[in-house]
């Protein structure tokens, strides 16, 4: 007669739970409270054996990235970064040439920018070559050399060039170039008094000062007091 010793957790789990069988007619002398101590230290020894299972058994699988998604992500890397090598050498040798084209038409822009102010000119000098040619009075060539001279300002002003307005105005250290200088008490503040030579302006930029004659106000002559000053020292 064979009896069986069972250990659960619940009702409801019965059927997951591990029978234990405890043959009694091989152990006539077993009791009741032996069976039951053996089926406990079975039990224990069961759970004994899951707690010792190696830690590699409860890992979960390391899944390995294969060598040919290595080698296409490698080779998809490469390729981009080829293109975008060809992309900026191709940048690169586009700016090159931009900059030797710019640089060619500076220097050509430089080298023919006054064709147009020289071919106007070249009429004042067919004027000048004929009046130098023709006959007549010096007065008649006085005129014609007049009418050349009116011809070139008006070239000039056509090209932004403007004579410096000096005789008679105030001096203008940025426009006007001082050789001579003179005291007079007919002015109350520097004045052009005469022009050695006339300047011009290019729009906004000075080609060449005007020289000029300045007359500045007098100094009030000193008075015997002022004098004897000077002369003790000033005491």
């Amino acid at each position: 007669m064979g009896e069986q010793g069972k250990k659960s957790s619940g009702d409801d789990a019965l059927s997951e739970e591990q029978t234990y069988e405890l043959d009694l007619d091989a152990h006539s002398s077993v009791t009741l409270d032996s069976a039951i101590e053996e089926a406990v230290a079975a039990v224990g020894r069961e759970s004994d054996g899951r707690d010792k299972a190696p830690p590699s058994a409860a890992r979960p699988e390391v899944i390995e990235v294969g060598s040919d998604n290595q080698d296409d992500e490698l080779t998809r890397l490469r390729a981009e970064r080829d293109r975008l090598r060809d992309g900026l050498q191709r940048t690169l040798a586009d700016l090159d040439n931009f900059r030797k084209r710019t640089e060619r038409e500076k220097k050509s822009l430089s080298r023919f920018a006054v064709s147009e102010v020289v071919r106007d000119f070249l009429e004042v000098i067919d004027n000048l070559e004929r009046a130098i040619s023709a006959s007549g009075s010096a007065e008649d060539l006085k005129m014609g050399l007049e009418m050349v001279l009116r011809q070139q300002g008006d070239i000039l002003a056509r090209h932004g060039v403007e004579k410096i307005d000096a005789l008679g105005e105030e001096f203008d250290p940025a426009v006007h170039e001082a050789v001579l200088r003179q005291e007079s008490a007919d002015v109350k503040s520097p004045t052009v008094s005469a022009e050695l030579q006339r300047g011009y302006m290019h729009y906004d930029r000075l080609l060449r000062p005007a020289m000029v004659h300045v007359t500045v106000p007098s100094k009030p002559a000193a008075s015997d007091d002022e004098v004897d000053r000077e002369e003790t020292g000033g005491n």
